[in-house]
């Protein structure tokens, strides 16, 4: 029997920003793990804590102006490190070698004074000894990994000379140069058309095979997630409201919220036209969260849940099944009708 060994271990981890008008509560009590060569897909709208959760993993919050509390342990050969607790010079020594991350627009993320050459170099003598020379050679290297064609060529040029697809490339190159054990994949096929789209995910893949490295995937599409994830955390105003397998989230969904995202995307296993349904209404203010449910404005089954809980009382994340935990007060009877009336899944 094989033991579960996580390489990130995150516990209770809260991340707030103050502001003028109150504290903004980005991240509320997350806790997950991710182990190497396994994939952690995190899905949900736009501002519900999926990046905001990731920087504070990387390190990468102003700890001045951010409010953070909770642990993220990386569990190296030399011993667990907290990366929340640690002193800021030993997490930003184990940025970039032992944690990276991707970011969403390559372009924004790469300098367009420097050649990619130059960033690339720059990237490797952090965290190794070697000539100008040795680090160009890796840096062809890493180019030629990921796909770039005549990379020796390519690697003294510049970020406006490469397409959006080649940048993205690029920025996984810089990744990867220091081989990782854990990788952070903040929304990487964003403003990439389909093909390119596709042909970044395989890369990311071969990549987390060759480096055997965890692999936390950040994003909104359901799809990328079905082809990619082993795991799937979503999120909804802050909080991790449903937690399983691929196979969980897609077939036995347990929370209103993801079946709602899986009902407004177009499915191809249907055979009838079907319109999609999107979800009514906004997240809410996370400076001013409702009593109980975060979701129950939006959720068209609130009303079958007994006693108004969901108006009164905050649900906690259960175990709903092997690995798999919602944060719902839905009866299971109630539940399995709602996966039959919206999506047709039981």
């Amino acid at each position: 029997m094989t033991t579960y060994k996580p390489f990130l271990e995150v516990k209770n981890l809260n991340v707030a920003f103050p502001t003028e008008d109150g504290l903004v509560k980005a991240s509320s009590d997350i806790s997950f793990t991710v182990a190497r060569g396994e994939t952690l897909a995190v899905v949900g709208e736009s501002g519900s804590g999926k990046s905001v959760t990731s920087l504070a993993v990387m390190g990468l919050h102003n700890r001045k102006s951010a409010q953070i509390s909770g642990q993220a342990f990386l569990n190296l050969d030399s011993g667990p490190v907290d990366v929340i607790s640690a002193d800021e010079e030993i997490v930003r020594k184990l940025r970039g070698k032992a944690m990276s991350m991707i970011f969403q627009d390559p372009m924004s993320a790469l300098h367009p004074y420097y050649s990619i050459g130059n960033q690339l170099i720059e990237a490797w003598e952090l965290y190794n000894e070697g000539s100008k020379e040795d680090g160009k050679k890796r840096a062809i290297e890493m180019l030629d990994l990921v796909g770039i064609p005549a990379a020796s060529k390519r690697v003294d040029e510049y970020p406006h000379q490469f397409s959006g697809g080649m940048r993205q490339r690029v920025m996984i190159a810089m990744a990867l140069i220091n081989n990782p054990s854990l990788l952070i994949a903040d929304e990487p096929t964003t403003a990439l058309d389909v093909t390119v789209q596709s042909q970044i995910l395989q890369l990311i893949r071969d990549m987390q095979k060759e480096f055997n490295m965890a692999l936390i995937l950040i994003t909104h599409d359901l799809g990328v997630v079905a082809e990619v994830a082993d795991r799937v955390n979503v999120m909804y105003a802050g909080k991790i409201v449903e937690s399983g397998s691929a196979d969980d989230i897609y077939y036995r969904p347990d929370h209103p919220y993801a079946i709602g995202l899986l009902n407004s995307i177009p499915r191809v296993d249907k055979l009838e036209s079907q319109r999609l349904v999107a979800i009514p209404g906004q997240p809410p203010s996370l400076i001013h969260l409702p009593q109980g449910c975060s979701f129950r404005a939006r959720c068209e089954f609130a009303d079958r849940v007994p006693g108004n809980l969901c108006a009164t009382t905050t649900p906690t994340l259960d175990q709903k099944g092997d690995g798999h935990f919602s944060r719902c007060h839905l009866p299971e009877s109630e539940l399995v009708k709602a996966r039959v009336e919206i999506g047709g899944r039981k």
